[in-house]
């Protein structure tokens, strides 16, 4: 068995996450705060996409309103802080029943389609959200809204940027772990095989749709908790949070990194934003060099990054077992994976 110091794609996501926890105590020395705040957008953003990946990624919806989600999260903070609410639980058991409750309703009616129709009712779900909260004149409508009181879990307030950041590390290596544990569990593969083809899960007597509807309501759940951390980085909560552009960021962050990958999330919000930042300290057209370069870093690897780095692990020697007997070891590891999965 090869050691992971020996598999780019997986060496280099950990080093990439040890120099992220190491960047607050780096810009204190520095005086450099401006990294703290800009690499915790960047943490956040990869939480949301970690979230999208387990239902684009993994049960292959492509859904295009998870900006809902994201911005729901952040209401719930503005809100709350409007009516005198700073409990950080508070916030956080409100964001996941918010978006617990809303990706069930709305999954539920989206999951009855596939393809296009999917995408398009997705995408309408997230607009609706949008001018609800543009249309709230009480709340600042398409101003957004200033968060006076931030979350407070106990003695930690994530009232700065550092404490914002230390919480945002800690979600995302959370989720980072839990995908990869998803990934191989029962429940994973049901998913991933209906990603695959649905109809032969459905003919082994395992329900698609329900199983479908539970990741798309776990992806919202984990993007609201995104958009939670969000609001306390900037103290601000903006309709624009809501809008198609940033899921379209987050479908492109989740196809950079690659799909269905465990660290894919991580690595294409770090090139993405990354890229953006670099290119906007150049000139004020950085669009035009942004969307080529994202096109061509996606063309080089159909898995995305995480494929590129693979292309360098070295290679797993074939088993050397007769056909005949690796032929009905697989279907009866299917036929247990199946029993386990329901």
């Amino acid at each position: 068995m090869t050691s992971i110091f020996s598999r780019p794609s997986t060496w280099v996501p950990l080093l990439i996450l040890l120099l992220l926890a190491a960047v607050p105590f780096v810009a204190q020395a520095t005086g450099q705060q401006f990294y703290v705040a800009f690499f915790a957008r960047i943490i956040i953003y990869a939480i949301a996409a970690c979230a999208l990946n387990i239902a684009l990624g993994y049960g292959g919806m492509v859904s295009f309103g998870h900006s809902l989600f994201l911005g729901l999260g952040a209401y719930v903070v503005g809100l709350a802080s409007f009516h005198e609410v700073g409990s950080g639980w508070a916030h956080l058991a409100l964001c996941l029943g918010v978006c617990g409750f809303v990706a069930l309703v709305t999954g539920a009616i989206s999951l009855r389609t596939t393809g296009i129709a999917f995408i398009m009712i997705t995408l309408a779900f997230a607009q609706m959200g949008y001018f609800l909260f543009v249309s709230l004149k009480n709340y600042g409508g398409d101003d957004g809204m200033s968060i006076a009181k931030n979350s407070r879990f106990g003695p930690v307030d994530l009232s700065s940027a550092t404490s914002v950041y230390v919480a945002a590390f800690i979600v995302l290596v959370l989720s980072i772990w839990w995908l990869a544990k998803l990934r191989v569990a029962p429940f994973g593969m049901v998913i991933r095989g209906a990603k695959q083809n649905a109809r032969r899960v459905n003919a082994a007597g395992i329900p698609v749709l329900r199983y479908q509807l539970l990741a798309y309501v776990m992806s919202g759940m984990l993007c609201g908790v995104a958009g939670l951390l969000l609001a306390n980085l900037n103290a601000f909560a903006s309709p624009s949070t809501l809008s198609w552009a940033v899921s379209g960021e987050l479908i492109v962050i989740v196809v950079i990194g690659g799909l269905g990958s465990v660290f894919g999330p991580l690595l294409g919000a770090i090139v993405f934003l990354g890229l953006e930042e670099v290119l906007k300290t150049w000139t004020d057209h950085w669009m035009v060099i942004f969307g080529p370069l994202i096109v061509i870093v996606a063309l080089l690897g159909k898995s995305g990054i995480v494929g590129l780095l693979q292309r360098f692990d070295p290679r797993r020697k074939p088993a050397t077992q007769p056909a005949a007997t690796t032929a009905p070891a697989a279907a009866a590891g299917t036929a247990n994976t199946v029993k386990g999965a329901v």
